[in-house]
């Protein structure tokens, strides 16, 4: 399954990108699953995304949750839970 990922305010700071396509395995369906495969790519990913860190998650620009389904072509947003404007 193929996503674009786009990486908001700190988060993009930390990951020094602000967005990225994205080929994922078949174990990855749901955007809790996404944080942890990006998760274990280490060094920031891991910091930034670490589980009980404040990341908030949007799939097709709807808000949602750990458990959100992904399909193929989504556009998968992670950002803080305050962003400035």
């Amino acid at each position: 399954m193929k996503l674009k990922l786009l990486f908001f305010a700190s988060l993009r700071e930390a990951l020094d990108t602000g967005q990225e396509s994205v080929e994922v395995p078949a174990g990855v369906s749901t955007t809790g699953d996404l944080q942890s495969w990006l998760a274990a790519r280490g060094g920031a990913w891991a910091e930034a995304l670490a589980p009980g860190r404040a990341v908030r998650v949007a799939v097709d620009q709807s808000l949602g949750g750990p458990d959100t389904a992904l399909h193929d072509g989504a556009e998968v947003a992670f950002f803080p839970p305050v962003t400035g404007g």
